[in-house]
């Protein structure tokens, strides 16, 4: 395993799709665009194109050939196919499984047992594609930043990422779970006819400068990260506080365990994992707890 073949996993992870043949297979990998100005005005299309630049020039030569790009207003597409008995295919389909997107991959065993430089290749990859650091995520006060990893459907993908994330002693501040009690806790949606509105992304979300040793290859996001990391800091300091005491601490060392929830018809919806489907919740530190991201 190299740093090369780590990132690819992470993006693959992150936001691929596995179109597999009976003699090769196509991978394609998503970075969408959520805006298509970034937080200093630029053009996000051509931060993007210069982007994949680069990244074509770290990947290519780890694949063995030229990898497609496409680009969409909503989104920029990397591609490339290669035959089944090809070993770098053969590894991406043993660390994938049977999955045929980021909506139904898991991160493989194996993973967890990377060096600490190959994981956080893995999860920059994993950031280039679902991450977004703009000035509207912050908490609260206006200078407290933060990073945000978007992840569709894939409720156990959530707990996989958190768990690796810990294993570079990186903290989640928050989970913002696709689960009526967090999405729609006081059933406003619910009650307005919207039923199914709690039913979009899981959010994972990180203090700016505790992800700044994961980072982004993709330059307007990596622009961002490092402004709003100091903005986050200075702002810290100027309340007489140190930073890493104010964002450096995981959920079980932090108090309370939520605000009183109304139950929710929803809570017995499908579309929940049968690990937690029936059940109430009122914190999403009691959801990850009960899905495996623990202490």
């Amino acid at each position: 395993m190299n740093r090369e073949m780590a990132y690819l996993l992470g993006m693959i992870c992150g936001n691929g799709e596995i179109r597999r043949g009976a003699g090769e297979t196509t991978v394609s990998i998503s970075i969408p665009h959520r805006k298509l100005v970034t937080e200093s005005d630029g053009d996000v299309l051509v931060y993007v194109r210069a982007s994949i630049t680069d990244i074509r020039d770290v990947l290519e030569p780890l694949i063995g050939t030229g990898m497609r790009f496409t680009q969409q207003r909503k989104c920029s597409i990397l591609s490339f196919t290669k035959p089944n008995d090809e070993y770098l295919m053969r590894e991406i389909l043993r660390y994938v499984g049977s999955a045929a997107s980021h909506e139904n991959i898991r991160i493989d065993d194996e993973v967890f047992s990377f060096t600490h430089d190959q994981k956080i290749s893995f999860l920059q990859g994993f950031a280039d594609v679902t991450g977004y650091i703009r000035r509207s995520n912050y908490c609260f006060e206006k200078y407290k930043h933060r990073v945000y990893l978007e992840v569709p459907h894939n409720w156990y993908l959530v707990v996989d990422i958190c768990r690796l994330l810990r294993d570079v002693d990186i903290p989640v501040q928050a989970i913002d779970w696709a689960h009526p009690n967090m999405r729609d806790g006081q059933l406003k949606k619910y009650n307005a006819g919207q039923e199914q509105f709690w039913k979009k992304e899981h959010q994972i979300k990180i203090w700016a400068n505790e992800f700044l040793p994961v980072g982004f290859a993709v330059l307007h996001k990596k622009e961002a990260l490092t402004a709003f990391a100091r903005e986050l800091t200075d702002g810290i300091r100027a309340e007489g506080r140190v930073p890493e005491e104010v964002t450096h601490q995981y959920y079980w060392q932090t108090p309370g365990r939520g605000k009183y929830k109304p139950p929710h018809p929803g809570e017995d919806d499908p579309f929940i994992p049968s690990e937690i489907r029936g059940r109430h919740y009122n914190s999403w530190k009691q959801i990850a707890e009960d899905l495996g991201y623990r202490e």
